[in-house]
């Protein structure tokens, strides 16, 4: 994964541009490449972003981590391009990005926030470690509507514990 380029708006935006691709999103699809290339280098925005490319370069995928309030939590996010989802990059990158989060940045905890009728997220979280800690029925309103959220955590400690051979076989 490498940082994000300019030019990557225009990679994303056949994914980012279509309304289906962003029902989990908390806005509608984009309209243009430059709308698309504002929100994705927001200076307000406190978090940071990877682009996954597969081996030709090609971007599979947006993957982000967020600050928390709490010190040594950060929220991650992911999307992945419609032409590579059900094909892996998701948990691949996914699981690189914690790999990192936890083991070069030093991070204690790991959140996300997903909406509870998105399965493949949910499924995603679920394998990659994280616990469900709550459910907010109508927490949030999105271009779709009201939207139930649950909320899921991974702590540096479980992370670990879970990658330790088992020694007592």
């Amino acid at each position: 994964m490498r940082p994000l380029r300019r030019a990557d708006a225009a990679a994303l935006l056949p994914t980012l541009g279509e309304e289906a691709q962003c029902r989990y999103l908390s806005r509608p699809a984009f309209a243009s490449q430059e709308e698309l290339w504002n929100w994705l280098a927001d200076p307000d925005w406190n978090g940071r972003t990877w682009i996954a490319e597969d081996a030709d370069g090609t971007v599979v995928g947006r993957f982000v981590a967020v600050p928390d309030e709490e010190e040594g939590v950060e929220e991650i996010g992911y999307i992945t391009c419609a032409e590579w989802q059900g094909n892996g990059v998701a948990g691949e990158c996914s699981a690189a990005l914690i790999a990192y989060l936890f083991d070069t940045e030093g991070a204690r905890r790991l959140v996300a926030e997903v909406d509870i009728e998105n399965l493949p997220s949910v499924r995603l979280l679920e394998r990659l470690g994280f616990a469900r800690t709550a459910l907010h029925p109508a927490h949030e309103e999105t271009h779709k509507g009201v939207c139930d959220i649950a909320f899921y955590a991974l702590d540096r400690d479980r992370y670990r514990a879970d990658r330790e051979p088992n020694t007592h076989d």
